[in-house]
Parts: structure tokens; C-alpha cells; sequence
């Protein structure tokens, strides 16, 4: 049983339909239900499993509801990725003129949206003795991405979550880990983002020379929720083609 948040499109979508594809029961969380169930239906007909759930992740009883409605359904949680985030919306500017609402939207989601997420399934995961929380920070936080401290500051709270999360819940074979993911080409539309020519450059940059896309992402998802990965637990691994060294 995987949730996927934020699965409705992009890294999300890609994610819970390969998750399926490997026998897993995804479920695709977000607050778009309509584009959540045309990826459960995609799911299905390649033949998999999957459950398409709605969730406002800055909405602590809706985090619950969602998790309420999993357990009902299919009796646990095992691993829980928290991909839902505020990002192609963004407006970049210097940092003393973002707009305060802007700025408290891109946390809300972006970090107390994770929180709750992990919240909500840490009982269960503490009953059951077992768990897998891999949250989604970026390559931004290391490269001291400029006119987007809004977003950059909520993917770095993102990494000190994880070291947190994973003292506290080790003992009960929670593991938390976090994954930082290069700029990831999708079919979500950004109208403030990075261009064609932007992306290109960094591609350039990289130790692998190419666009990173959402299957790039799977292998190490895979790893980090299984047992294979049972010993490790507070990292955060870069996914970013070689861009960053540093950990």
C-alpha cells in the first residue's frame, strides 16, 4: 500500500502508476479527484490497483479523512511519499517582495502539508511496526536558487523534518528519508518556471548530460520503500543527474 500525494499529474502520477505496475496498491491522493481517478483508470487498465482519494494536504482533517479512508479500504499504510507541493504556480521575485500571503500559501502546503501527511499515518505505521515516509525536497535548497526564497525555504524545512522525523521514529521501524530531485521535466504546465532554454543549460551542467524526467525518480523510490533499504533512515539523496555533489 502506497500513497502518493500530490499524484494527480507530474512526479506524482508517474510514480503511483509505476508503483502499481510493480503489484502495489497505490493510491493516488490530491485535490484534484477528477484528474486523481483518470490515473486510477489508467492504472486499472494496465492492470493494476489503485484508489484515487481526495486530500487538501494543508487541511488537517482532510489528512485524516484521507487516512481514514485507506485504513477502511484495505486495513494499513505502508509507505507514504509526500510529493504534493506548491511549485508551478510560483511567482519568483526578490525576496522582499513576495507578497505575504504567497509566501504563507508556499509553507502551508509545502511543509505543514507534509507534516500532516505524517501525522496522519505514523499511528498506524507504529501499530503495524513497519513504515516507509520518503518526502520531496529539490536541488534548489543546495544551489541557493535566487527570487525563490519562498519555495527554497520550504524544501530545506522539508530536510530537517526528515532528520527529525527519523529519531523519533525509528524505534518503530519507521523509516523517514528524503529525496532531492533535479528540475524534473513533466507535463505540468509552468507559466513562471524554468524555460526550455533554462532546463537545456542545466542539462549541460550535469554529470549525465540530459533532461531528467519522472521515470528517473522510480528506482530510488522503489528502494526507499522496501525492506532493502531497512537500515537507512534521516538521508536525503540527491536524484539530480550528477548537478549537486554535496549531501
Amino acid at each position: 500500500m502506497v500513497v502518493v500525494t500530490g499524484a494527480a499529474q507530474g512526479i506524482g502520477r508517474e510514480l503511483a502508476r509505476q508503483f502499481a505496475a510493480a503489484g502495489a496498491v497505490a493510491v493516488v491522493a490530491d485535490l484534484d479527484f477528477a484528474k486523481a481517478e483518470a490515473v486510477v483508470k489508467e492504472i486499472h487498465e494496465a492492470g493494476g490497483t489503485g484508489l484515487a482519494v481526495q486530500v487538501d494536504v494543508a487541511d488537517e482533517s482532510s489528512t485524516e479523512a484521507m487516512v481514514d479512508t485507506i485504513v477502511e479500504r484495505w486495513g494499513r499504510v505502508d509507505v507514504l511519499i509526500n510529493n504534493a507541493s506548491v511549485f508551478a504556480s510560483i511567482e519568483k521575485g526578490p525576496f522582499d517582495q513576495i507578497p505575504l500571503s504567497q509566501w504563507e500559501k508556499v509553507l502551508k502546503v509545502n511543509v505543514t502539508g507534509t507534516y500532516l501527511c505524517v501525522r496522519a499515518v505514523a499511528a498506524h505505521m507504529r501499530e503495524a511496526g513497519f513504515g516507509r515516509i520518503i518526502n520531496v525536497s529539490s536541488d534548489a535548497v543546495t544551489r541557493g536558487t535566487v527570487n525563490y526564497l519562498h519555495y527554497v525555504t520550504s524544501k530545506a524545512a522539508v530536510i530537517g523534518m526528515t532528520n527529525s522525523l527519523a529519531r523519533e521514529l525509528g524505534g518503530y521501524g519507521i523509516t523517514v528519508n528524503c529525496v532531492r530531485p533535479g528540475s524534473v521535466a513533466t507535463e505540468v504546465e509552468r507559466t513562471v518556471n524554468p524555460t526550455v532554454e533554462v532546463r537545456e543549460r542545466a542539462a549541460a551542467l550535469q554529470c549525465i548530460p540530459r533532461g531528467m524526467v519522472p521515470t528517473d525518480l522510480v528506482g530510488i523510490m522503489f528502494f526507499l520503500a522496501t525492506p532493502a533499504s531497512a537500515f537507512i533512515t534521516g538521508q536525503t539523496i540527491a536524484c539530480d543527474g550528477g548537478y549537486t555533489h554535496s549531501s
